[in-house]
């Protein structure tokens, strides 16, 4: 057993197996400098996948503004207070308590980025008790993810069939109910794909290849499977091109839904239902009074609108208006452990991880999604360590712990 897998779901401990191994002359094989990573997958992808996972929306200013963000907050350490553990990182969210404060993120085709794709990175995720969120673009079926994730936790992210076809969408979420997946992740900003000049640049849209990069969701779908056929007279495998097609109208149907519509979802949902890509005060208070369990406050990391705020700005702002009221996640524009801490210091409960993992996973398959995960939350753990923070509970990690300036070095 190599000393990435004898210290799954320990970061210190995998730090200490470097720093042991380097006394035999043995380096890791994987940086742990974190704005690197993305440095050397550009050097291993494609032009196709390297648009897709690092190209932004229109000029990329809401990318760029979600990294600026970070550096407006300080983590202000305090001294002398008496430690005899490191910190908990335990959180409390959607009626679990959860190890960690971090999850996968939902990214859709990883195969473009290495053959073992969702696969790789949901067995990653169980081994370091992080939650992973399985996307309806997945280019793996949930019932093969479900079965590398194992015993992990696994949610269900979906990108919403319009109202037409409502019995698609409710078989999707009873096959995701019955392998397992506990929380319903509702994604709302991308009925439609943003204006994304890398991916017109490279006149690449992975949804649309005549193969399962995107769509094996869908392809083993039986009610998918049944009106493509009562449609073509045929069965999807023998006419692949037109199945992509039309799978591709299902998940991104050009309009958005209703608040009205979330009612659907309710009845054929009987777990927590988060809504994902909210921004504005104002959605948050709907999304309290319609009675979801959880938002996560998100820009789809600058990938589908320009020109949008910045999602840690967003998180402050939500946070203060309903954040006793409603679990708060976060993501968009993470990179390292102390983008986190800050992200849990003003108001989330969970962090997602995306590009990062990605970045991981073109560099090493399983282990390098591992290697990410472990890094962040060894950044994490150290980050609060040393600045005196026992635990990232409300209690000892909240706004009090930072200090804003308008300084964006």
């Amino acid at each position: 057993m190599n000393y990435i897998e004898s210290s799954a779901g320990d970061a210190l401990q995998y730090m200490a197996n470097v720093y042991g191994k380097g006394l035999e002359y043995e380096k890791p094989p994987f940086t742990f400098h974190s704005t690197e990573w993305e440095g050397l997958a550009r050097d291993r992808m494609s032009k196709n996948s390297l648009g897709y996972v690092c190209g932004n929306a229109s000029t990329g200013e809401t990318d760029r503004k979600n990294r600026a963000a970070f550096q407006k907050w300080s983590i202000v350490p305090r001294r002398l207070v008496k430690t005899t553990t490191f910190p908990s990182l335990e959180t409390h969210l959607l009626g679990q308590t959860l190890p960690v404060p971090i999850a996968i993120a939902p990214v859709g085709v990883q195969r473009i980025f290495n053959p073992d794709g969702e696969i790789a990175s949901a067995a990653a995720a169980a081994s370091e008790n992080v939650p992973y969120i399985f996307s309806s673009a997945s280019a793996s079926t949930l019932e093969d993810v479900a079965k590398a994730n194992g015993n992990g936790t696994r949610w269900f992210q979906l990108y919403w069939p319009g109202n037409e076809h409502n019995d698609l969408t409710a078989s999707i979420l009873k096959r995701a109910k019955a392998n397992g997946f506990s929380t319903l992740f509702v994604t709302l900003d991308t009925y439609k794909l943003g204006w994304r000049p890398s991916d017109l640049d490279n006149a690449y849209n992975p949804f649309l290849r005549p193969d399962s990069i995107g769509a094996a969701l869908g392809y083993s779908d039986p009610v998918f499977r049944r009106q493509f056929k009562e449609k073509h007279g045929k069965e999807i495998e023998e006419d692949l091109q037109n199945a992509a097609k039309e799978w591709i109208t299902r998940i991104f149907p050009d309009f958005s839904h209703g608040w009205e519509d979330l009612a659907f979802l309710r009845k054929h949902w009987d777990g927590p239902i988060v809504l994902k890509g909210i921004q504005s005060v104002q959605d948050a208070k709907m999304a309290v009074e319609h009675g979801m369990d959880g938002i996560v406050v998100s820009n789809h990391g600058g990938r589908q609108q320009d020109g949008g705020p910045a999602s840690i700005d967003c998180l402050e702002r939500i946070s203060k208006a309903v954040g006793s009221k409603i679990d708060l996640l976060f993501d968009s524009g993470v990179r390292c452990g102390s983008d986190i801490a800050k992200a849990l210091a003003l108001g989330a409960k969970m962090v997602l991880i995306g590009r990062p993992y990605v970045y991981g996973l073109v560099l090493g398959g399983q282990d390098g999604v591992s290697h990410v995960l472990r890094s962040l939350l060894g950044e994490l753990t150290m980050d609060l360590h040393l600045g005196g923070i026992p635990s990232i509970s409300e209690k000892h990690l909240n706004i009090d712990c930072l200090e804003y300036s308008e300084c964006k070095s």
